[in-house]
């Protein structure tokens, strides 16, 4: 038999488009302006923390001492620091230090906080009460105190910063994690994995994992802001990472202070960066979070 014919008019056909770059599409249709916005400014950031080695005009760390203190000029966009140092180039440095150690710190403790999660809610009984009472503790300490004390006592650098950070955080996530665990493990397939005899771990992170990953996306989302200040926090009170590492909240502090009233520059540049870098995270993970969660699509939307 012969196959019919297809009638294909000028302009009709196109080329077939995978089914995820569908979904990517019609995501990003849906996302608001703000959204769309704040991810535009985030990926410019992002770009050109990644691109610093080729856009920077200067060293981050070479010192200049006839040209202390200058203000924005051709030469130096954002002006120079106390010690000559390129403001510019020290922004564009700084961004891959402290947005690479937040995408750090958001991982490590989505890690964290996911098995912790996933074991306490799926074996429940002594193990859950133990560990929830680990976590009790855990959570009970002000969590910015605590990153204070344990980054003085192991000494600040960037590996400490990151750990440190990472474990205090996963506390909280861990417990909003494991609620969503216990009711995965009540569902009909579950019961039927343990029946043909699956191994727990089998089940634990093959079934249920799957189930908690977009509320994982979400929770580790918007905590990306956060971390971005806490990390600039940490800088400006010295228990950040070391100098002369070029990071945001570093340069707002030690000797840079002294000159903050007569050298403007010193503080708007790297206080723009951290705010734009906290408002542009928040605004489009926001909307990447309605996306996701069905529950909340259409807030904070007119």
């Amino acid at each position: 038999m012969r196959a019919p014919a297809v009638l294909v008019t000028e302009g009709a056909w196109e080329a077939p488009v995978p089914g995820r770059v569908q979904k990517i599409a019609r995501a990003i249709r849906r996302m608001p302006v703000t959204g769309l916005a704040g991810g535009a400014v985030l990926a410019v950031f992002v770009l050109a923390a990644l691109l610093a080695p080729v856009i920077a005009p200067y060293d981050p760390n070479e010192s200049d001492t006839l040209e202390r203190l200058l203000s924005p000029n051709a030469s130096h966009w954002f002006g120079t620091d106390q010690l000559g140092r390129d403001i510019f180039s020290r922004i564009l440095w700084g961004g891959r230090y402290t947005l690479g150690a937040s995408l750090a710190v958001v991982a490590l403790s989505a890690t964290i906080a996911t098995t912790v999660a996933v074991v306490s809610g799926y074996f429940g009984g002594k193990v859950d009460l133990v560990i929830q009472r680990f976590v009790d503790g855990w959570i009970a300490f002000p969590a910015f105190v605590l990153l204070i004390a344990l980054i003085s006592l192991l000494g600040p650098s960037l590996r400490n910063v990151i750990v440190v950070l990472s474990f205090t955080m996963a506390g909280g996530m861990s417990r909003i994690l494991r609620s969503s665990v216990i009711v995965v493990k009540e569902a009909s397939y579950i019961e039927m994995a343990r029946v043909v005899g699956a191994d727990p771990v089998r089940i634990m992170f093959r079934h249920i994992l799957p189930q908690i990953v977009p509320l994982v996306l979400i929770l580790a989302s918007v905590q990306m802001g956060g971390v971005v200040l806490v990390l600039a926090s940490l800088g400006f009170l010295g228990f950040g990472i070391p100098p002369p590492t070029p990071e945001w909240g570093s340069m707002l502090s030690g000797r840079a202070r002294d000159f903050i009233y007569s050298a403007y520059w010193l503080a708007l540049f790297p206080g723009l960066a951290i705010t734009l870098t906290v408002l542009c995270l928040n605004l489009f993970f926001d909307s990447v979070r309605d996306i996701i969660d069905p529950r909340m699509r259409g807030t904070g939307r007119r």
